[in-house]
């Protein structure tokens, strides 16, 4: 009677081994699939200035609560979450840098526009 209570075991954790493994490969492919979809959304500088500053375009918009690319709009809601979350009036040093970091990014998305923006000029006028 213990050998048979030891083959359902046996049997049991094989089933939950693979379904555990193919709900791994799913996940992994849908990963995949999400991430491939990122980079095709962004322009090539855009995700490579993603993958450098670690922090996607969308993310630090929403860090710093704006909806466009308006420096003054950027700059305004830095300043304000820079200071709310310093550490000396019990703010956190983590958020602060996520603050930061957000910054970083929407400040190299608007110098790829910019640059965007002259390369397109000087194709025009020539």
């Amino acid at each position: 009677q213990a050998k048979y209570l030891a083959q359902i075991i046996l049997v049991g954790a094989q089933v939950v081994g693979r379904a555990f493994m193919r709900a791994l490969r799913q996940e992994f492919a849908a990963s995949r699939a999400a991430a491939d979809a990122r980079g095709r959304s962004e322009r090539p500088q855009s995700a490579a200035a993603s993958r450098i500053i670690g922090i996607s375009l969308q993310e630090a918009q929403q860090i710093l609560n704006v909806s466009s690319l308006n420096p003054e709009e950027i700059q305004k809601n830095y300043d304000h979450l820079f200071k709310v979350n310093d550490k000396s009036v019990g703010g956190s040093f983590y958020l602060q840098s996520k603050v930061v970091r957000a910054k970083e990014r929407l400040d190299e998305e608007l110098r790829i526009q910019a640059k965007g923006n002259k390369e397109k000029e000087r194709k025009t006028e020539t």
